[in-house]
């Protein structure tokens, strides 16, 4: 795949999901493991990931770099809350790896924004 393979044109997913299980959102191994299989079945090459845990009863930080641009978490574990980020372009599909990381981690509620991200001349 080469760099210009994709257009400047993608959908941007920004989800806040609450009413989550506290222990989902503290595993960091596990967050970095559903986000990379969020990504692949979703048609993304995932190029690289670094995630961060602040400590045993504390959240998580993390970012999967894709080809396709990138999926990131912020986790509030005391608050049943997660911040997600889904950025794609080209064929992948940003819903389904949004949908994947909302059922795996159970969540009561989600408030999704989505943005159109192209250059002026593709609006």
């Amino acid at each position: 795949m080469t760099a210009s393979a994709h257009l400047p044109l993608g959908t941007h997913l920004l989800a806040d999901l609450s009413g989550v299980d506290a222990a989902l959102l503290r595993d960091c191994a596990a967050l970095e493991s559903l986000l990379r299989q969020a990504a692949i079945e979703a048609g993304a090459r995932v190029l690289h990931g670094h995630f961060h845990s602040f400590g045993a009863e504390l959240g998580v930080t993390g970012v999967l770099l894709l080809a396709e641009s990138h999926i990131s978490i912020h986790t509030w574990p005391e608050a049943g809350f997660a911040a997600v980020d889904i950025f794609m372009c080209g064929a992948a599909r940003p819903q389904v790896a949004l949908d994947i990381i909302a059922a795996a981690l159970q969540a009561g509620h989600c408030a999704l924004q989505t943005v159109r991200r192209a250059p002026p001349d593709h609006a």
